[in-house]
């Protein structure tokens, strides 16, 4: 029998690279061959501290070819084998309120937090069969609910490997944030997430865009720059906020877009102080347990419009890729690094910053 490989979170910071069987593929299903997973800050969290003691096939960013595919899926999609596609980690049920809102992210059949059923790439337990759930491996499964993309002629695997932090940027900073025609936008952490942020601000019409960070990222401020950052700031070094308010002439800015997701509060108390005397909008990702001194009466008097980054959908994922094939932005710059599967375990802590330096996307590449 022909096997796939894999590599398998099976506990805190461990990685093993196991076999698993090829699935059989039946009329509604398809293969996808894997040429690129992108590795993300989630994954770095959700390594060091996994959400339960399940093995799993981590990978969530996936690109690859269509190895296999069943005539109702060709029948249903419209996709083909040799076909090179971006694959969500969504995978939805399709007949729910949110799936027919088109908002499939917030679909209980993918919701891992609170359905032990969930399907979702990269976070589904490798014991549920047919196990390839994840884009850490040479082979992963598409079931007929699989959310697919195709990826635009002359786009690289590895430069669609940046689709789905873009499509984060397309979603928070336009469609969450409202960022268009000479808006000043403060975002805050330069890590791939802030990055795509940058350049979809820029490509909006923003006429200030503001990029933060700490003085380990001196090399990912430099690529802010690179991709249309007015100005940055190293936080360690100036006051950010006096920094902020002498850049605005005291205005300050109409959008505070937090990509930062685990520095605590101090970005989110930055956000506030940083937006326009009444009626901006700040957008949060990553979790915060407890702030127990949360200023909300700070934030009801300058009318500010609170909204929590959740995902993508898929507009947001069509307009990544147009936005990677168009070619107006150096985003090779953000591609930094490729990996094997057998350097999982480095390859996620480099993410993270421990590990190869100077990482800011890196490639997780099988066949490599």
């Amino acid at each position: 029998m022909e096997h796939v490989l894999a590599a398998v979170r099976t506990g805190p910071s461990r990685t093993e690279v196991r076999e698993f069987p090829m699935p059989e593929i039946p009329a509604d299903a398809a293969l996808l061959k894997m040429e690129v997973a992108g590795i993300c800050g989630t994954d770095v969290k959700l390594y060091k501290t996994p959400p339960s003691d399940e093995p799993v096939i981590m990978g969530h960013e996936n690109i690859g070819t269509i190895a296999k595919a069943g005539r109702e899926f060709t029948r249903r999609k419209g996709f083909r084998e040799g076909d090179l596609v971006f694959v969500e980690h969504y995978v939805s049920c399709g007949k729910c309120e949110w799936c027919h809102q088109g908002q499939y992210r917030h679909c209980e059949n993918t919701d891992w937090r609170h359905n032990p059923d969930a399907i979702r790439y990269g976070y589904t337990s490798a014991a549920k069969a047919p196990h390839l759930w994840g884009g850490f491996a040479q082979y992963v499964y598409l079931p007929w609910n699989a959310v697919v993309h195709y990826v635009p002629q002359g786009v690289t695997p590895e430069l669609a490997g940046l689709v789905t932090p873009m499509a984060n940027g397309v979603e928070w900073s336009l469609f969450d944030g409202g960022v268009g025609y000479d808006s000043s936008v403060l975002i805050q952490g330069p890590g791939q997430q802030g990055l795509s942020q940058t350049v979809v601000c820029k490509q909006a019409g923003a006429s200030l865009i503001i990029v933060t960070g700490t003085s380990k990222d001196a090399a990912r401020l430099e690529v802010a720059k690179q991709l249309g950052a007015d100005y940055v700031i190293d936080v360690q070094k100036e006051d950010p906020l006096a920094r902020i308010m002498e850049i605005t002439g005291g205005r300050g800015v109409d959008v505070a877009l937090d990509c930062t997701a685990g520095a605590g509060t101090s970005p989110v108390l930055l956000g506030i102080e940083a937006l326009k005397r009444k009626g901006g909008t700040m957008v949060v990702q990553g979790e915060i347990a407890q702030f127990p001194d949360f200023p909300l009466a700070r934030m009801t008097l300058k009318f500010i419009t609170l909204k929590s980054a959740r995902g993508h959908s898929y507009q947001a994922c069509e307009l990544a890729l147009r936005q990677l094939a168009s070619g107006r932005f150096p985003l090779e710059k953000v591609t930094t690094h490729r990996f094997g599967l057998d350097e999982v375990d480095l390859a996620i802590k480099s993410v993270g910053g421990h590990g190869v330096p100077d990482v800011i996307h890196a490639s997780l590449m099988p066949w490599h």
